[in-house]
């Protein structure tokens, strides 16, 4: 079953990475009526949490730069910002590394227990299993979203 995981957010990360790549950069930081946000900080949030997601477990070396929880944590929002964020390339290049991350990770580790267990809200994760298949969810989520915003942010 692991690795069935470990496909799903593979297939899911791809498609994320796929859509950023489509999407052009002047409409990154149109923020639409009853939007909090818009989808630079949509992608920022899912490298920044993908990033917390698998330290728990496995190092993934791409050295984000600090600023980027202040930037994209759960809470932040554009119009807080006080320092200039990522452009689209820098994004990109990270999510690219975090395919790669993926995509050598084995089905094996998913069954370990975290050496202490990761509590979100309400919920606790106990195996690292658990915690990416949260992270795929989580990441489908707001694929959903950079795609409403995309679809009225869209240059004509």
């Amino acid at each position: 079953m692991s690795h069935v995981i470990l496909n799903t957010a593979e297939t899911v990360h791809n498609m994320v990475l796929r859509t950023v790549q489509s999407i052009p950069e002047e409409v990154f930081d149109i923020q639409p009526a009853g939007f909090n946000n818009t989808i630079r900080w949509q992608v920022g949030h899912i490298v920044s949490c993908l990033e917390y997601f698998f330290s728990a477990r496995l190092p993934l070396h791409s050295n984000l730069p600090e600023t980027y929880n202040g930037l994209f944590g759960t809470g932040s929002r554009p119009s807080n910002w006080t320092e200039t964020p990522p452009s689209k390339d820098e994004l990109v290049q990270y999510l690219s590394a975090q395919l790669s991350a993926i995509s050598e990770a084995s089905p094996e580790v998913l069954e370990e227990t975290l050496p202490q267990p990761v509590v979100l809200g309400p919920m606790t994760f106990h195996t690292f299993g658990e915690l990416i298949n949260f992270a795929v969810i989580h990441e489908a989520i707001h694929l959903g979203t950079i795609k409403a915003l995309v679809s009225l942010t869209s240059v004509k």
